[in-house]
């Protein structure tokens, strides 16, 4: 299937206007029905239940987003028909990260997507397709995710049913993954298979429009999410800068995004950007920093002390010795972590390592990468000069994630709903939300650099928030402060913040 390209005058890198609909505080109880139902609800009336805030989020951001003005408030008000056609695959993208916390058994609506937030962005999509269509939900969440937990936490088997039961469709629910890894403590003591996607994977090669291409002399320090480093290298070097995408995803026709307001170890922020790293199957295909100190070449590490160099060496044998161990791993892996955790410092609570701070050189361009990939790339892999599928944003920060995010982030409850036709756009509205100075973000600012295949037609300054609240309804520059003051990684704390009230220079 090769997916129908926008039409002419869809023009969604142009996309400036970003709505912020604000005031919202608590998601609704499953199966997230709205507390009363709107005119263009394409259900029985009956199917209300309790206040779903999150609901009327959703709805309040495709109004301040402008969309299909002149019906709102009837029955005919279709705002998402804009972007979505009858016949359409549509595929709403969720951060379904993992199931868990680093430090808690829960993800205490902090982590994922909520499952509110997908069934009222189902609801709109299923206006839009008028009975026509697919409307698929799909991820590649983190290795170690547990999908059925991922589902349990969502509670997306019920909405699922109900749209069996009450629209007469199928939404189809794919974990994009072709496997899993199993950990102990962290450390991965095997892999169990999984059916991945059931329409494939597709090589997507940028070559020398990669933003590796720059620095093709360091990417033999590359390092993935995995020990074979050499699977890696495979994909990243001199010419070949590939990744393994899945079909559904490049075979879609629309794609709605719907991360999470998170901060990130690794990129400062995840939103809509980070969040494409679930378009990619096999995770040890993505570069996620480079092994040594920044004087090595390196970004792994915050400083040159001699431990550093010492826990380099003697992780990297770690890595190459331990798959060795066969079954021993599991009995093993505990302890060893634990005598790593005393010498070397957890990189939980304290210690920069794996990439995860200010200084990453690495992430940034793999996040970038997979952007342009989805703007651009074919089923087949081909990249085209015109966008082949349109997108559009719906960033859940009903409760949002700061401190030691994406994995073990803790609740910021900011009663926020963020939507627009861009994800840099999206993206830079929400890092000025959480108070945080674009400037100081390599994923941000290498989204606006010039290129043969342009995230942007517009600059910074272009990018103006509309709101139901004063302090978000004025360009993006000029969010004062520290805004929704969200406390950043530690890795990053002292050196993302927004300090100055005044607009910055771009």
């Amino acid at each position: 299937m090769i997916a129908k390209p926008p039409t002419a005058d869809t023009d969604f890198t142009g996309a400036a206007r970003v709505a912020v609909a604000a005031g919202f505080s608590r998601y609704g109880p499953v199966p997230y029905h709205p507390s009363s139902p709107p005119p263009e609800y394409p259900f029985d009336p009956d199917a209300s239940g309790p206040p779903n805030d999150a609901y009327d989020a959703v709805r309040e951001a495709l109004h301040l987003a402008g969309l299909d003005q002149a019906h709102y408030g009837s029955r005919d008000w279709n705002p998402l028909g804009e972007i979505i056609q009858p016949d359409d695959t549509v595929v709403l993208k969720p951060n379904f990260v993992r199931d868990f916390r680093e430090s808690s058994p829960d993800d205490a609506d902090c982590l994922i997507t909520h499952g509110a937030i997908i069934r009222a962005v189902l609801d709109y999509a299923h206006i839009a397709l008028a009975g026509t269509g697919r409307l698929v939900v799909a991820d590649a969440p983190q290795n170690d995710a547990d999908f059925d937990g991922i589902k349990r936490i969502t509670q997306i088997q019920t909405v699922r049913d109900f749209y069996a039961r009450s629209g007469g469709r199928t939404v189809e629910l794919y974990d994009l993954r072709p496997e899993c890894a199993r950990k102990i403590d962290g450390v991965i003591v095997g892999h169990t298979q999984l059916p991945g996607d059931p329409a494939g994977f597709t090589r997507v090669n940028l070559g020398a429009d990669s933003a590796f291409a720059e620095i093709n002399h360091l990417c033999h320090l590359l390092y993935g999410s995995e020990y074979d480093r050499g699977e890696l290298h495979r994909h990243q070097h001199d010419d070949t800068h590939e990744y393994l995408v899945a079909r559904t995803i490049l075979d879609a026709d629309v794609v709605i995004g719907l991360p999470k307001l998170k901060t990130h170890k690794k990129v400062g922020l995840t939103v809509n950007l980070k969040n494409l790293v679930g378009i990619n199957g096999n995770k040890n295909w993505l570069p996620h920093h480079r092994e040594g100190t920044v004087r090595q070449g390196g970004d792994q590490f915050a400083d040159e002390k001699l431990k550093r160099r010492v826990e380099r060496v003697t992780v990297e044998q770690f890595k190459r010795f331990f798959p060795l161990l066969g079954p021993l791993r599991s009995v093993v892996a505990r302890p060893i972590k634990a005598v790593g955790k005393r010498i070397f410092g957890d990189t939980n609570t304290n210690t920069v390592r794996s990439g995860n701070w200010y200084g990453n050189d690495t992430t940034w361009r793999m996040v970038l990468d997979l952007n342009r990939i989805l703007m651009y790339a074919d089923g087949s892999g081909g990249l085209h000069d015109k966008p082949m599928r349109r997108f559009f944003s719906i960033v859940d920060g009903v409760v949002g994630g700061e401190g030691n995010g994406p994995l073990d982030a803790t609740p910021k409850p900011t009663g926020v709903v963020v939507a627009g036709g861009n994800p840099v756009a999206v993206d830079l509205a929400c890092c000025g939300l959480m108070g945080f100075d674009y400037r100081k973000i390599p994923m941000l600012v290498g989204a606006f650099q010039s290129h043969r295949y342009p995230l942007v037609a517009f600059e910074p300054d272009d990018v103006r928030g509309v709101s139901n609240d004063a302090a978000f309804h004025k360009p993006i520059l000029d969010f004062a402060g520290r805004g929704l003051a969200f406390d950043p990684h530690f890795g990053w704390r002292g050196h993302v913040e927004r300090t100055a009230a005044a607009r910055p220079a771009t």
